[in-house]
């Protein structure tokens, strides 16, 4: 049954809800994190986990749960996300130790493994006159972006005012209201049995997604543990092979890898991926940078990074009302270029030490990445059937959490390395000044040579990861330019038909 004008704009506030608290979670702790460290006696191992446990178990299960959805109801597993979830925030807000803290972190992640893609199939599912659509999923994707801007600064907010616990304490009155919201006003439960979901199948997505997690991770980390990444590509590179020879054998696979032949889902898959490691990339280095070097506060320095979000809105909401007389092709393409371009406004900005420009730069990169985004998620959810909706919103969640951990893998230890390599501190230095500018601001005792020596590595560490985001952006908007070619104004779904 088709839902009222009202009941669609209803049901997207309430899953936009759903995902704006999926998204600030994987960002809330940034802030946050040193203040549990020292709450909890967290060791470092401990704190990395913190941080991880989160993206890593939401990255294993997000191809499966989507699968799940088309077979059960998207509907049902958004309500049993959204239930996990608040329990897990209740469990974590509480934790009194360490290791209850991560483990209450992986369940959060098994609710938003469940919600997420439910979120998209709804919008999928619900708006049937294709503007709608493009509209609705626009607004989806936008808060992608404004949820990863957010969360710094809620961190930020909330620990100024109560205790750790309420970082986690805040989803809670969040989802009961969507849980109520979603039982009044989201479409009936639209089961479908005969959709086989294959465990053996989701076993061996999440061996391989978890397994190339940990193997991106550790091989990133300076010193490495060379068995982790064995064992890490090992498992990737098993769980790999595995799963794509039963997919090939299976009647309904868990995937159908035909789906990427189209290449409007392609390009929105790879823009997503793109669009996140920009984000998660320049949120890092330059929330680091401003704190360590310019001395400010987390809340602070989220507050700056917010500009990529504030950038973002207009030209995801404007480029999902009007894609379907502007096409794909300048909007993802076009979009990731225009990023591109603020990067290197910012990094100008910084060497000429004028904060204006460095926040135009922030405004200009969010206004590409925002275009790019929102139509991003209606070339992967318009380029398959219906009955694929949870299948398409799950590939595309697993490409967001892949941009953004290689993002903080990646681009984090580069920066590391550049400082470690050009450091160049007085004689008589302080042996972990050579470690990071955090090492050295902490053993310098005041001494402006070797606080002046370390920011200045620092500096060349942010000026070579920027560089790099900019270089990576450019070869996003080339590759999903071409992908495009052929994809002018209403063209954007093309809806793929197989034999499945």
């Amino acid at each position: 049954m088709s839902l009222s004008k009202r009941q669609r704009w209803g049901l997207l506030a309430t899953v936009a809800a759903g995902l704006l608290l999926i998204t600030l979670d994987n960002s809330i702790l940034y802030t946050a994190l040193p203040t549990l460290v020292e709450e909890l006696g967290a060791s470092g191992s401990q704190s990395l986990w913190i941080i991880n446990a989160y993206p890593v178990v939401m990255a294993g299960l997000l191809l499966g749960s989507g699968t799940l959805g088309d077979r059960i109801g998207h509907r049902r597993m958004f309500l049993i996300g959204l239930v996990v979830f608040g329990l897990a925030s209740l469990g974590a807000a509480f934790a009194p130790s360490a290791g209850l803290l991560i483990a209450a972190r992986a369940v959060l992640a098994v609710g938003a493994a469940a919600m997420m893609p439910a979120t998209l199939a709804l919008i999928r599912v619900s708006f049937e006159v294709e503007r709608e659509r493009n509209f609705a999923i626009a607004v989806w994707g936008s808060l992608a972006v404004v949820g990863a801007a957010l969360g710094p600064i809620v961190g930020g907010v909330l620990l100024e005012h109560f205790w750790w616990g309420s970082v986690f304490l805040i989803n809670v009155p969040v989802v009961i209201v969507a849980l109520v919201a979603a039982m009044l006003i989201a479409p009936a439960n639209d089961p479908d049995p005969s959709k086989r979901w294959d465990l053996i199948s989701s076993v061996q997505a999440m061996v391989a997604l978890v397994g190339a997690v940990f193997f991106i991770k550790e091989l990133a980390h300076s010193p490495q543990n060379w068995v982790i990444v064995g064992a890490g590509l090992v498992a990737a590179v098993v769980g790999s092979v595995l799963f794509a020879r039963r997919q090939r054998r299976l009647e309904q696979p868990l995937l159908e890898f035909s789906i990427f032949r189209n290449p409007a889902f392609s390009a929105g898959v790879l823009a997503a991926a793109f669009s996140m490691f920009a984000i998660g990339g320049s949120q890092l280095v330059t929330t680091q940078r401003y704190q360590l070097v310019e001395g400010f506060t987390p809340l602070q320095a989220g507050l700056l990074v917010a500009a990529v979000a504030i950038g973002s809105l207009p030209t995801a909401l404007l480029g999902g009302a009007f894609l379907h007389r502007i096409g794909l092709l300048p909007l993802i393409a076009g979009g990731l270029a225009v990023a591109s371009l603020g990067v290197v406004v910012v990094i100008i900005g910084v060497q000429a030490d004028v904060f204006g420009v460095l926040v135009a730069g922030l405004l200009v990169t969010g206004a590409g990445l925002g275009g790019a985004m929102s139509v991003a998620s209606t070339a992967i959810v318009g380029n398959v059937p219906a009955r694929r909706a949870g299948m398409a919103s799950s590939v595309e969640e697993v490409s967001y959490e892949f941009g953004s951990l290689t993002a903080v893998a990646l681009l984090g230890s580069l920066l590391t390395f550049v400082y470690t390599t050009t450091v160049r501190l007085p004689a008589g230095a302080p042996e972990g000044a050579h470690e990071s500018l955090s090492d050295a601001l902490a053993v310098a005792g005041g001494d402006r040579a070797i606080i002046e020596a370390a920011s200045s590595a620092f500096d060349t560490g942010f000026l070579v990861t920027m560089i790099i985001l900019a270089v990576v952006l450019a070869v996003g908007a080339a590759v999903t330019g071409r992908l495009l070619r052929h994809h002018g104004p209403g063209t954007q779904s093309q809806a793929f038909s197989g034999n499945h």
